[in-house]
């Protein structure tokens, strides 16, 4: 608390970067809020009903809202985003912990207070989607049910506190960049630059994971790589990643950005052909076309993004964006 107190008064010791204010007003901290909102939602209506059929409407509208947070992976959500969606997991580590929890009939399942303590493969959205819409889990099964209000009640808490770590100290740290209180961004830049390369990781992560992954090789697809493939959320995930950098890069950007936008345009128009939200047909050469092509787009979402943004801030082209710096 008192590191929190000490960086707000930063905020009157030296100038926010231009856009970072906009970023968290706009974009971070209501994003913040729209998820603890549906994850409290759907902790309720798992406690009342927690048979799949019930629950799934909520767990879309969850996994919606932490979409555009996704790839915000700085300060609180630096650790904290890993146990919200535990993905890619190429070992198979979800099912095994939930299945070791089943076996076991673990009786953490009843004290919600000490699920956090759980694997982090067994929280979260991939947790729920797996015991939702796998047909190997039948949530009709009193402990199985018990599991989903569990990993339900779960996410609503990992919300709430991630929504207070940013609200109560790290949106602070971003505005007062450059005060001399301020050991975390030591210019206004370096807050500038640290959400700006969260705009351009977020985009590699969906071109190179959620759309290259379930691509595979041609000799090889992998369409059970795809994120969230069993609730065909696949799709719909890659564009509110895409939406998400879109409106972050607005929300950086102290110009009208019609590069990013008509890419944007190109990244729906190719999502629209692309006929399974699962990704479960690339093994036919015209659907794996179409995953190609919107895979393609995303990249070029990026390049528009760093020609209109990264370039005036004086960040090459070239600039890694998973190195942070």
């Amino acid at each position: 608390m008192r590191t929190a107190l000490i960086l707000a008064a930063g905020l009157f010791a030296a100038p926010a970067a231009a856009g970072v204010p906009e970023a968290l007003d706009q974009h971070i901290l209501p994003g913040f809020d729209r998820f603890v909102q549906e994850t409290g939602a759907l902790a309720r209506t798992a406690e009342e009903d927690c048979t799949a059929g019930t629950v799934a409407p909520a767990y879309h509208a969850a996994f919606d809202t932490w979409m555009p947070l996704a790839e915000v992976k700085i300060g609180p959500s630096d650790t904290g985003a890993l146990s919200v969606l535990f993905w890619p997991d190429d070992r198979g580590f979800t099912p095994k912990a939930l299945n070791g929890l089943i076996a076991d009939a673990d009786p953490v399942v009843t004290q919600p207070e000490d699920y956090a303590e759980v694997s982090i493969a067994a929280r979260g959205l991939m947790a729920l989607d797996m015991l939702l819409f796998d047909p190997a889990y039948d949530s009709a099964d009193p402990y199985t049910c018990q599991l989903v209000t569990a990993v339900a009640v779960d996410l609503a808490r990992q919300a709430e506190t991630l929504q207070a770590a940013w609200a109560d100290e790290f949106a602070a740290a971003l505005r007062s960049a450059g005060a001399a209180e301020n050991a975390t961004f030591l210019s206004p830049q370096e807050a500038m630059r640290a959400l700006y390369t969260q705009v351009l990781s977020g985009l590699e992560f969906t071109a190179d994971q959620r759309l290259g992954r379930p691509l595979g090789t041609f000799e090889r697809p992998r369409p059970r790589r795809a994120e969230a493939w069993r609730s065909e959320r696949s799709l719909r995930n890659v564009l509110l990643a895409a939406d998400a950098a879109q409106s972050l890069a607005h929300a950086l950007a102290e110009t009208d950005l019609p590069l990013t936008d008509a890419a944007m345009v190109s990244v729906r128009e190719a999502a629209a052909k692309v006929n399974d939200p699962g990704f479960q047909d690339i093994d036919d050469p015209q659907a794996r076309l179409q995953v190609e092509v919107l895979a393609q787009e995303v990249r070029s979402l990026r390049t528009a993004i760093a020609n209109e943004v990264g370039a005036p801030l004086g960040i090459a082209p070239g600039f890694n964006s998973s190195d942070g710096d």
